[in-house]
């Protein structure tokens, strides 16, 4: 029986390359996009790959829809198929509304959510001759109960959530399972910049007291990229201490 194989966007972050590193565990080959290839990437894949897990790079704009056309096919040339797509790559452009400018809102807006629908859109296909899928979007805190500063990237969050329960719908017939999460503060090379006092004030308001690791967020893409979830689909679990009771 051929290995499932687990298509993963922004794979050089923090949580991505968590996220390789456990579905790796859990036997999959993975087919990992980035932009660029840098050095701490190329450290990352010669890291991931061995006898137990093909590892393939595929290099693209996941906000241009013909390279997300070009990458899905690659990676179903390569490996011959996609079991588990996770839409995780995201970048933010945070400002207060009054100085956000239109490119700032679009290009968050084209990154973050018309990039889940363009694989999803082309990874479906493939998905449903075969019928049998998962999709797993990455939403966040911020997609559920908004955030000053982020109009941009909280309306493309919240876009995921309703294209999560939309695919959700159309795809249930063919057995192809969509599911979001939605993680609250996570340590990340992002959260590394912030000063003590910052972090103390986000660990107030965690009822769990502490920030997550990207490795909470890999366990849940884990559980729902397996047989366990099968009957879960067009949900949005969160990820964040208790922040959203």
């Amino acid at each position: 029986m051929a290995k499932k194989v687990a298509l993963i966007t922004g794979a050089a972050g923090g949580i991505g390359t968590a996220i390789a590193e456990r579905l790796k565990s859990e036997g999959f080959n993975l087919a990992l996009n980035v932009r660029t290839m840098r050095p701490q990437f190329k450290e990352l894949v010669g890291k991931l790959s061995d006898e137990s897990c093909h590892v393939q790079v595929v290099l693209g704009d996941i906000s241009n829809s013909e390279d997300c056309k070009r990458m899905v096919e690659e990676v179903i040339k390569e490996q011959g198929q996609i079991d588990v797509l996770v839409n995780n790559a995201g970048i933010t452009r945070d400002k207060f509304i009054m100085q956000m400018s239109e490119a700032d809102f679009e290009d968050v807006i084209t990154n973050n959510l018309n990039s889940a629908f363009y694989l999803s859109k082309y990874v479906s296909r493939h998905m449903m001759r075969r019928k049998s899928g998962r999709i797993i979007n990455m939403s966040s805190i911020v997609g559920l109960h908004g955030n000053a500063g982020q109009a941009n990237y909280a309306a493309a969050k919240a876009g995921m959530i309703g294209l999560t329960k939309s695919f959700a719908k159309e795809f249930a017939s063919r057995n192809i399972l969509v599911n979001a999460i939605a993680p609250g503060f996570i340590e990340t090379p992002m959260t590394d910049n912030l000063t003590d006092d910052v972090k103390e004030k986000i660990k107030a308001g965690i009822p769990l007291g502490t920030i997550g690791e990207p490795s909470d967020v890999a366990n849940l893409t884990a559980f729902l990229a397996g047989k366990e979830s099968r009957y879960i689909t067009g949900q949005v679990i969160s990820v964040d201490g208790g922040m959203n009771v």
